[in-house]
């Protein structure tokens, strides 16, 4: 099926009308087949009463007067048949063998032993007109003058079949009667579909189709409207609202993108001024966190406490910057990933002993620092809630980075695995820290570099996620 809507009308348009046109067709030819026969079968029974008259009339006849008679019908133009008495019967080619002739062949054969008696010897045929021969000397049609034969036997520029009878009036004389089937009865062939019916459809087909193609482009160019308006959501109140227009089913959905539209823009206004406060009021105690942290002797210690105010305050101006995305706006810059593993794996420590080991060499990756800051620290977060420890493993190339966590949990049943990054959900419940979006939130920001992150049960026990990131 075509993918688009104007592609599957026109389609189960053209079905419809192919099934309809076929169906019809078949009935309309059945009932002109069964008219046809009927006329064909009573016109072919008037003319066998025609020559069992004529035939009736030469018997009647003195001998000595037939052959004048016949000099006179030739001298008028003929009849309805050509007439002539042979001294024996004329074999000649006959059309080959079908339904309708056999029909008629019998009928007119019915008539003529009803009229002329069972004991009359006849024979009746149908004669192709090139084939027929006719008088004693078994000439052509074109050899005998026009006025005696052409009129009665031809039917230019189509040639009928010709129906020729012969009686035996007499020992040794046989009446000759040939006579055209008269139109429009003029073959004893089964017709097909006449040509005007074929060109019926085409015309409809070529009138139909554009008409519909052109009602259903300007039906669907709202949707292509909607549907553009949908995929880029603007969201900036300056931006005015889609016309609604269409028919009445499209103007509900655009009214209702619309709606849509503008609580949506109203949901952003009030995230706006949440953040914006929050983050206001996060300023102070960063600012005397960090002249508390210059009293520190311990320089690693200051060192580490410097780096994660740092990252305190790039979550805070993230804040501000969030205006209109749910994903934080930072520039794209090189990330030491070794480093930034290396150092949130110092923050999971269990007194001297470290809970999270790494593995690997990767090079500087471009990226989104906090935003791949956060990925990693919720997959360590949960790695290490969960399965108490973890490994990281780097594995760098060409085109790709790998980061793969993994922990010694109890791992995720099969069938969970599918749910594992929907909002909200948590596996285990007897965890009562987090709200089930870490994982949603880290594969959203895989998404934004181009990559995938992936979860798997580990075959000795324990789960594996996979952040694969595009090196582009």
């Amino acid at each position: 099926m075509p993918s688009s809507l104007l592609g599957r009308i026109l389609l189960l348009t053209l079905l419809a009308m192919g099934v309809a046109q076929v169906v019809s067709s078949l009935v309309w030819v059945g009932t002109f087949r069964a008219h046809q026969i009927e006329g064909l079968v009573s016109t072919t029974r008037n003319l066998a009463y025609s020559a069992a008259a004529t035939t009736q009339f030469f018997k009647s006849l003195p001998l000595q007067y037939r052959h004048i008679v016949l000099d006179q019908l030739r001298d008028m133009g003929g009849s309805r048949f050509f007439v002539s008495l042979n001294d024996r019967r004329i074999d000649m080619k006959a059309l080959p063998d079908s339904e309708r002739k056999q029909l008629v062949r019998e009928e007119v054969l019915s008539v003529l032993r009803s009229r002329l008696g069972n004991s009359v010897n006849l024979h009746v045929d149908f004669v192709h007109p090139d084939d027929l021969r006719i008088l004693n000397a078994e000439l052509p049609l074109d050899a005998l003058p026009r006025s005696w034969a052409h009129y009665a036997l031809t039917l230019e520029p189509i040639k009928p079949p010709v129906l020729v009878t012969q009686v035996e009036v007499a020992d040794g004389e046989w009446l000759y009667l040939a006579s055209l089937l008269p139109a429009p009865y003029v073959s004893l062939e089964d017709e097909s579909i006449p040509g005007q019916q074929i060109l019926f459809i085409l015309v409809m087909i070529g009138i139909l189709f554009p008409v519909l193609a052109w009602l259903v482009r300007q039906q669907t160019r709202p949707l292509r409207t909607l549907a553009k308006a949908a995929r880029d959501l603007p969201l900036d109140e300056k931006q005015p609202p889609l016309s609604e227009q269409g028919s009445a089913e499209i103007v509900a959905v655009t009214r209702g993108f619309n709606t849509m539209r503008r609580r949506l823009q109203s949901f952003i206004g009030d995230r706006d001024q949440m953040f914006r406060a929050i983050s206001h009021d996060l300023q102070t105690p960063i600012t005397r966190l960090r002249l508390r942290a210059d009293l520190i002797q311990d320089d690693a210690m200051r060192g580490r406490l410097e780096d994660d105010l740092l990252e305190l305050e790039l979550l805070v101006k993230g804040a501000l910057q969030s205006l209109k995305d749910t994903d934080i706006h930072e520039n794209v810059e090189p990330v030491d990933i070794e480093r930034l593993v290396a150092r949130m794996a110092e923050a999971y420590r269990d007194g001297d002993q470290s809970l999270v080991t790494v593995r690997g060499h990767s090079l500087p990756y471009r990226g989104k620092p906090l935003a791949l800051s956060r990925c990693l620290g919720n997959l360590l977060d949960n790695a290490v809630k969960y399965g108490e420890r973890a490994v990281i493993t780097l594995e760098d190339s060409a085109d790709r980075l790998w980061i793969r966590v993994d922990d010694r949990g109890p791992g995720i049943p099969e069938a969970a695995l599918p749910r594992i990054f929907d909002p909200y959900y948590r596996h285990d419940c007897q965890h009562q820290e987090g709200h089930g979006l870490g994982l949603g939130i880290a594969r959203n920001i895989a998404h934004n570099h181009g990559g995938e992150l992936t979860v798997d049960n580990r075959p000795g026990g324990g789960l594996r996620v996979t952040l694969d990131l595009p090196r582009r």
